[in-house]
């Protein structure tokens, strides 16, 4: 029994992380008056991304050093997402676009180039198959080397790779600027009401647009890892799922706060894969467990609604886009 729960909560952690990294870069991006609904799409970009430069490095020699499987893949997602990130920054704050549209459009252009790249990338060399890179995907999985000594705790805990614990360091030292730092303050300034931060002082545009590509570049080492260390540096189209939405709810559930998306990415994470634990499920049954996430998020939207209180709601701005003429 023990064992059971341990390997679920293993499960709930390892299906959250990818989620915690679109949490929080949306996070971040929200708190200016941004509303990234590309994150989905962004995600695809950061794996793809990853996936195209660790085939590349790995058919350049004959033995791949881990080190730079690791950081020729992490540079390629980071810039993969930072551009789709620039394009939607670019669209909605010099262009004045609809920021739905434009990030729908975007979810939608990720998508479709993650799939093509990964159901093309290896006819493009002459190579049938899929997509596996063996050495890369062992380079990310590679865990702590005393998680096996500390028994169940350590298998449950520490068995992770780089960018699990990277993933909640990056939610705390998100959290910290957020609330504890003059840079965060004008963030938080800016989503509530970007006129008076205007008035301020504050260079809205820019401080909109940096946010929107570090918030887009920590959402795509979510896709990164589901490729590299979820499935081992291998690629299926679609293959991930609705995950990008989920962090997207993830941010309504944890109240816009980085600190509380790492404890609601696992919880999501649980109630993702709970269905796997519950024996003797029929596969509608299982069906309707995995909109738990989405059900939940609901309620805590009818809740914070209801209470109205000041630290429950979004960012004043939100979606809206800011035409310094109208101040």
């Amino acid at each position: 029994m023990i064992s059971t729960i341990a390997s679920f909560i293993n499960a709930a952690i390892i299906q959250g992380i990818p989620l915690l990294f679109g949490a929080t870069g949306e996070i971040i991006t929200e708190k200016t008056g941004n509303l990234n609904l590309g994150i989905p799409g962004i995600m695809y970009v950061g794996g793809i991304s990853g996936i195209i430069a660790g085939y590349l490095y790995e058919h350049s020699t004959e033995t791949p050093v881990p080190l730079l499987c690791i950081l020729i893949t992490l540079a390629a997602s980071l810039f993969g997402s930072a551009l789709l990130s620039f394009i939607y920054a670019f669209l909605t704050q010099t262009l004045k676009a609809n920021q739905n549209v434009t990030g729908l459009a975007l979810t939608t252009f990720g998508v479709g180039i993650g799939n093509f790249f990964g159901g093309s990338l290896l006819k493009l060399f002459n190579e049938s198959g899929s997509i596996s890179l063996i050495s890369t995907g062992l380079a990310y999985k590679t865990s702590l080397p005393f998680a096996d000594k500390l028994g169940l705790f350590g298998r449950t805990f520490l068995s992770f790779g780089f960018l699990a614990y990277t993933a909640v360091l990056i939610a705390l030292v998100s959290s910290y600027v957020l609330n504890r730092t003059r840079t965060g303050l004008n963030l938080r300034a800016i989503g509530e009401n970007p006129a008076t931060a205007d008035a301020a002082g504050i260079n809205v545009n820019r401080y909109k647009y940096l946010a929107t590509i570090i918030g887009g570049m920590i959402a795509g080492l979510g896709g990164l890892y589901f490729v590299m260390d979820y499935t081992a540096g291998a690629w299926t189209n679609n293959g991930f799922g609705d995950r990008g939405w989920l962090a997207i709810a993830i941010v309504i559930f944890a109240l816009w706060k980085p600190k509380s998306a790492i404890w609601s990415s696992f919880i999501f994470g649980g109630l993702y894969i709970i269905c796997v634990y519950i024996p003797g499920l029929s596969s509608s049954s299982k069906e309707l467990i995995k909109m738990l996430p989405y059900v939940v998020t609901i309620l805590v939207l009818v809740f914070i609604s209801a209470k109205k209180k000041k630290e429950h709601q979004p960012p004043q701005s939100l979606g809206l886009s800011y035409f310094r003429e109208d101040r």
